[in-house]
C-alpha cells in the first residue's frame, strides 16, 4: 500500500457506531413524541365514545318518533332498558336495531322513558371530564338545541 492510503494508527482503533450519550437522547426524542401521540389519542378516543354515545340516543329518538308517526303516540315504556330490550316494539318493529346498548362507553347506564305523549333519554356524559363532554339529554322537539316536533315541523307548527 502507498503511504496516502494507509490509516494511521489512531483511525483504525476507533470503533463505529454511536456513543451512549446519542442513543440517550435519541431515546429521549422518541419518549417526548410518544407522550404527545398517546395525549393525543386519548383526547380522539374520548371524543369518539362520546360522539358514539350520541349516535346510540339519536338512533333511540328517531325510533322513537318512528312509532310516533306509525302510531300518533309514543311506546309506554318505563325506563331505557325497556326500549332496547328484544321484546320491545320498537326492536320488533325495526325501529331500533337489535342489541342497541342500555350502557354508554363509559359503562354508565342509558336513561329514558316513555309515555304516550312524550319521552325524554338521558346520558351522564363523560365522567372523568363533564366540562368538554357534558350529560344530554333528549326529548321531542329539542334535538341538539332545535325546536322541532317529531314530524320535522318547528314548535309554532311551520316549517
Amino acid at each position: 500500500m502507498s503511504p496516502k492510503h494507509r490509516k494511521s494508527p489512531s483511525s483504525a482503533s476507533r470503533q463505529r457506531g454511536f456513543s451512549l450519550m446519542e442513543l440517550m437522547i435519541a431515546l429521549m426524542i422518541i419518549g417526548v413524541i410518544a407522550t404527545l401521540g398517546f395525549k393525543a389519542y386519548g383526547k380522539y378516543s374520548a371524543k369518539a365514545r362520546y360522539t358514539k354515545a350520541q349516535d346510540t340516543m339519536k338512533t333511540v329518538a328517531e325510533g322513537l318518533d318512528q312509532h310516533y308517526l306509525k302510531y300518533g303516540k309514543y311506546p309506554d315504556l318505563g325506563s331505557f332498558d325497556a326500549m332496547v330490550d328484544a321484546n320491545s316494539p320498537l326492536v320488533k318493529q325495526n325501529m331500533i336495531p337489535v342489541n342497541t346498548p342500555a350502557k354508554d362507553m363509559w359503562d354508565q347506564p342509558f336513561e329514558g322513558k316513555s309515555t304516550k305523549a312524550t319521552y325524554e333519554l338521558k346520558c351522564l356524559g363523560d365522567p372523568t371530564d363533564q366540562e368538554d363532554r357534558p350529560p344530554f339529554t333528549r326529548e321531542p322537539g329539542k334535538i341538539g338545541g332545535a325546536s322541532t316536533t317529531p314530524g320535522g315541523e318547528a314548535a309554532g307548527g311551520t316549517k
